[in-house]
C-alpha cells in the first residue's frame, strides 16, 4: 500500500484534521458475520475508522476506509460505524468526509450487509441539504462501493491510484469482450472530464485532504447557517478597471472568464467546481467583501459559451447545493443559446437544459446576474434573469439582449425589405445597424425596465457588493405546500 504512493487510512485522516484533534469512536467493533469461518477472521475496527475532530478550528466528522482488512469491503459492522456518524452528523449539524477505498459490499455478510450498507444510502440522502458530505476516493471503489460518494455534494479522486467503477475491467471482458485498463474504465481523465461524477482531481493523498480543507472552508457547517465570513484584505470599493482590458467588446472576439471572476473576487480568490468537466460553463465558490459566494458564468473560450447537456448539469447541481447551504449566486452572463444539433436532442437538451430552469427558479438564496455581452434566447432565463428569480440585472454596455442575433434576425424581420431593394447587401448591413442599436442595446432593455441598471464594468465589483448587502436579509416568499418540486432529472 505504502509503495504505492499511497497514505494509509489513519494518515489520511492526520493530513485532513487539525494536528492532534481527532478522537475515534467504535474502534472496538468487529464483525458479527458467523458464516464462512468469518468469527475466527475478526480484525478490531472492521476495516474503518471513524470519528471527529476539526478543520480549520472547525467540527467536522470522518470515516476512512481501510483498504488493507478485508479489501476495505463494507460489512454491517463497517456499514453501521459510518451509519451512526452520518446520524451523528444531522444530529449535531457538522460536515462529514468520507474517505473511501473499497472493494463493495462483502459478499460474506450476505443480506447483513442492507442493515449496514445498505442503509448508508439512506443515510446519506437524509443527510442531503442538512450538511455538507464530501467523498475522498483514494483507491480502487468498485460495485455498491461507488453509490455513497455519488449521493454526497462533492466528490475528489486522486489521480493515478484511484478509480471509481460500478463493474470491473475483467467482468466486462467477460460480459461484453470490452478491454479496459483501470484507469481507462474509472481514472480521473474518465470522471474529472467526461463522466462529471468527480468534481475534483488531486494529485495524491495529501493533495486530496488539501482540496477537501480548502473546500470545507467557504462551507456552513450545515443548512442552518451562513458560510463563513473572513475578513477581507480587498477594498471593498476597489474600481475593476482591468475589466476593460480582459473583454473585448466585439462580441465575436474571444476571453476567458475566469480572468472576470478574478478580478472581481477579493484579491483573485476563485475555487472552481469541475474544472475539467464541461468547460462552457464555471461553477465555483469565491469571496466578496469577506463573504463566500457562489460563481455560475458561461465561458466563452469553449464553444462559445453555449449550454449543453452536461454545462446544464453541472450548473444545476451547483445552483441547488448554493440554494441548500445559504451561499448568494453571482450569475455572469455571456451566452449565446443552448447547442444546436441533433446530438443534443437525441440526448435531452430539453430536459437537462431545464433543470438550470428549475435550480434558479427554486433558490431563494440572494442572485445577482450581471450581463457582459451576449445573452440570447432561450439561454436566458437559463442565466437566471428576472423572471427565473433574478433579484438584480445588471448589464455592462457591451451587453446584448435578444431572442436571436442581429445575423439571424435580420433576414427573417426585414424580409420583404431586403429582398425588394435595389441592393439587398448595403439594406441587410442597415437593418443588422439598426437592429443593434434598437433592440439589442442594453439600454433599449433598460427602457423598459427588463435590466435594473446599465453599469460601468469597472464598477462592477461594487455593485456586486452592494447588492449582497441588500439583500443578505432576504426572506422566501410564501409557497403553496408540497413535498417538493419535481425537477425534471
Amino acid at each position: 500500500h505504502k509503495a504505492k504512493g499511497k497514505l494509509t487510512c489513519r494518515e489520511r485522516i492526520a493530513a485532513l484534521v487539525d494536528p492532534g484533534s481527532f478522537r475515534e469512536i467504535n474502534m472496538l467493533a468487529e464483525t458479527q458475520t458467523f458464516e464462512f469461518d468469518m468469527q475466527k477472521k475478526k480484525i478490531l475496527g472492521d476495516g474503518v475508522v471513524t470519528g471527529f475532530g476539526t478543520v480549520g478550528g472547525r467540527k467536522v466528522l470522518v470515516y476512512s476506509q481501510d483498504v488493507t482488512v478485508f479489501g476495505g469491503s463494507a460489512g454491517r459492522a463497517h456499514g453501521e460505524k459510518i451509519n451512526l456518524l452520518l446520524r451523528m452528523s444531522r444530529k449535531i449539524g457538522v460536515p462529514v468526509v468520507g474517505l473511501y477505498e473499497s472493494a463493495g459490499g462483502r459478499i460474506q455478510d450476505g443480506m447483513q450487509n442492507e442493515s449496514g450498507y445498505g442503509q448508508m444510502f439512506w443515510e446519506n440522502t437524509q443527510c442531503s441539504g442538512v450538511v455538507p458530505q464530501i467523498a475522498a476516493i483514494m483507491g480502487a471503489c468498485t460495485g455498491g462501493g461507488v453509490y455513497s460518494p455519488a449521493i454526497m455534494d462533492f466528490i475528489v479522486q486522486v489521480k493515478s491510484t484511484a478509480h471509481l467503477f460500478i463493474t470491473g475491467p475483467g467482468v466486462i471482458k467477460e460480459v461484453t469482450g470490452e478491454e479496459n485498463s483501470f484507469e481507462s474504465l474509472g481514472g480521473t481523465d474518465v470522471h474529472a472530464r467526461q463522466s462529471g461524477v468527480a468534481h475534483l482531481a488531486a494529485d495524491s493523498d495529501q493533495h486530496c485532504c488539501e482540496l477537501i480543507r480548502k473546500l470545507l472552508s467557504y462551507l456552513p457547517s450545515n443548512n442552518r447557517e451562513t458560510p463563513p465570513v473572513m475578513r477581507s484584505q480587498d477594498e471593498p470599493d476597489r474600481a475593476a478597471e482591468k475589466l476593460i482590458e480582459i473583454v473585448p467588446a466585439e462580441p465575436t472576439k474571444t476571453y476567458d472568464m475566469r480572468d472576470v471572476i478574478r478580478e472581481l473576487t477579493d484579491l483573485g480568490d476563485f475555487f472552481e467546481i469541475h474544472p475539467g468537466f464541461a468547460k462552457n460553463i464555471i461553477v465555483g465558490f469565491g469571496r466578496l467583501d469577506g463573504k463566500v459566494v457562489g460563481v455560475v458564468a458561461n465561458q466563452p473560450r469553449v464553444l462559445g459559451g453555449v449550454i449543453d447537456i452536461d454545462a446544464a448539469d453541472k450548473a444545476a447541481r451547483f445552483i441547488r447545493f448554493c440554494d441548500c447551504f445559504n451561499v448568494p449566486l453571482i450569475v455572469l452572463a455571456d451566452v449565446p443559446g443552448y447547442l444546436p444539433g441533433s446530438d443534443q436532442e437525441k440526448r435531452g437538451i430539453i430536459r437537462h437544459g431545464a433543470k438550470m430552469l428549475y435550480a434558479f427558479s427554486e433558490a431563494t438564496v440572494p442572485k445577482i446576474t450581471i450581463v457582459i455581452r451576449k445573452y440570447y434566447g432561450g439561454a436566458i432565463p437559463a442565466m437566471c434573469c428576472h423572471e427565473t428569480g433574478a433579484d438584480l440585472l445588471l448589464a455592462w454596455p457591451t451587453a446584448e439582449f435578444a431572442m436571436l442575433g442581429s445575423k439571424a434576425a435580420v433576414p427573417i424581420l426585414y424580409r420583404k425589405e431586403i429582398a425588394e431593394a435595389a441592393d439587398p447587401e448595403k439594406v441587410r448591413q442597415e437593418k443588422i445597424i439598426e437592429y443593434k442599436e434598437t433592440i439589442l442595446s442594453p439600454y433599449y432593455s433598460a427602457s423598459k425596465q427588463y435590466v435594473d441598471g446599465v453599469i460601468r464594468p469597472a464598477d462592477s465589483r461594487r455593485w456586486l457588493i452592494w447588492g449582497l448587502d441588500l439583500f443578505k436579509d432576504k426572506k422566501p416568499e410564501l409557497k403553496v405546500w408540497k413535498k417538493h418540486g419535481n425537477i425534471p432529472l
